[in-house]
């Protein structure tokens, strides 16, 4: 499948009529979405034939763009009810398979090889501080193979520094910089769009203790 079939496709789908704010619900828009799949599955074939994770899914867009691109399994996880029945929705949508699963992501205790790539657009903790990195260390313990993942720009030398020295990641490479777009979702919001530098991160798990 092409990037700009793939755009396409996500710009199709349904986002969070009432997002929450406790919970940094931001949609992942299609434009960030495509690159970073697309990315997964052409530079490093991390996504076709593999078991896929999306933590926190949202309304499922990183998920849906892994089933599209040929993932054998996804499990879309999310601790908000009404976000994965949206995702489902979605999913139903496009004709795409793909697993629901409500729970908060600190709690799976998966390990192994279960989990082939994990996929995230965590909270970037403005709510609640260090949020994506509490995000990020449950992913390099469930992934055995690589964790994609979306950072403020701003935290980069943190990001890497934490992945490597405290959460036995052996490798952290930003594969680019993308501009996020931020809709005003909520009052406390002054501006009508914001847009935010993120880092595309790719991360590879060090060796699973048993």
């Amino acid at each position: 499948m092409k990037l700009k079939q793939l755009e396409g496709l996500l710009g199709g789908l349904d986002q969070f009529p009432n997002p929450k704010v406790e919970l940094e619900q931001y949609p992942t828009g299609p434009h960030i979405a495509s690159r970073m799949l697309f990315t997964a599955e052409n530079s490093f074939e991390d996504i076709s034939n593999k078991v896929v994770a999306d933590f926190g899914c949202g309304c499922g867009t990183l998920g849906v763009a892994a089933a599209l691109l040929s993932a054998e399994h996804v499990l879309s996880i999310d601790i908000d009810p009404e976000s994965l029945e949206i995702a489902s929705l979605n999913a139903e949508e496009l004709e795409v398979d793909m697993d629901f699963i409500q729970s908060n992501v600190m709690d799976l205790r998966w390990r192994g090889q279960i989990v082939h790539t994990v996929i995230m657009n965590p909270p970037f903790g403005t709510r609640k501080k260090g949020a994506d990195l509490d995000f990020l260390n449950v992913a390099l313990k469930v992934a055995s193979q690589a964790v994609y993942s979306l950072h403020k720009s701003s935290t980069r030398e943190h990001v890497k520094r934490t992945a490597l020295r405290d959460f036995n990641a052996c490798n952290a490479e930003v594969l680019c910089e993308l501009r996020y777009d931020l809709p005003k979702l909520y009052k406390f919001h002054k501006k009508k769009e914001v847009d935010i530098a993120v880092d595309l991160w790719r991360f590879v798990p060090g060796k699973h203790q048993s």
